[in-house]
């Protein structure tokens, strides 16, 4: 039996755990996708895993069968590094300095980027053109460039990477938001170029955004016929 199963949906925040789980050797898992376009979320059976309709959620499974179910990304991210301390991926909780700067670089990418990015996602490609308002896409544009992306810069050429002078679990969280700034033409530094170059080449960035390729719809754009766009509440 798999230690762990991940609810996911291709490219989606999902995606960060997918990865990290490839960069962790033991950790066998399986995973099951949640169709998001196709609003697979709303269902009763997956509101029953996750109440809040959304990927990811992980099942960490017991030798003896039984399990604990755990969503947020950057809480599913901090658990599995720590899970794992010989593959090195977060610095040890007796560290504060280091582990300070991790924690911070976690719930910046997942709590400050995303909910930017969201914004300007929802505003230009999921919401009923009824409901989109620009000036909410203009402003989280505005301030995604002048203040999260000179962060960024500085850090990455101090550092080279999310926390610190090595590949952490940390770079999971920034590099899927880096590429997901990259699609609404945000982060296109070269700085941001060096550091994505530097990501992709890492095997598992490829096995856990490899299963893009079986898409059926990869535009950006939601259809406004799509079932998820009447049942979206944010």
């Amino acid at each position: 039996m798999n230690r762990f199963k991940l609810y996911h949906c291709p490219g989606m925040r999902s995606a960060r755990v997918k990865w990290l789980l490839h960069e962790i050797g033991e950790a066998d898992f399986n995973t099951e996708i949640i169709s998001i376009a196709d609003a697979e979320q709303y269902t009763d059976r997956y509101l029953e895993i996750n109440p809040n309709h959304c990927v990811p959620t992980l099942e960490i499974y017991a030798p003896e069968g039984d399990f604990i179910r755990i969503s947020e990304s950057g809480a599913i991210i901090v658990l599995l590094a720590d899970l794992f301390p010989e593959e090195r991926l977060a610095p040890p909780p007796n560290d504060p300095r280091k582990r300070a700067d991790y924690m911070h670089m976690i719930h910046f990418c997942g709590a400050s980027m995303d909910m930017m990015l969201w914004q300007i996602r929802i505003h230009e490609h999921v919401l009923p053109h009824r409901e989109r308002d620009f000036r909410t896409v203009e402003r989280y544009r505005r301030k995604f460039r002048n203040e999260v992306e000179p962060q960024l810069i500085r850090r990455l050429q101090d550092d080279g990477f999310a926390s610190g002078p090595k590949f952490s679990a940390a770079d999971c969280m920034l590099g899927f938001s880096i590429r997901w700034a990259r699609a609404y033409q945000l982060c296109l530094d070269p700085v941001f170029e060096d550091y994505m170059s530097r990501m992709e080449a890492r095997s598992a960035y490829g096995m856990a955004f490899a299963d893009l390729a079986n898409l059926k719809e990869r535009s950006l754009e939601i259809p406004q016929n799509a079932a998820v766009v009447e049942l979206f509440t944010g």
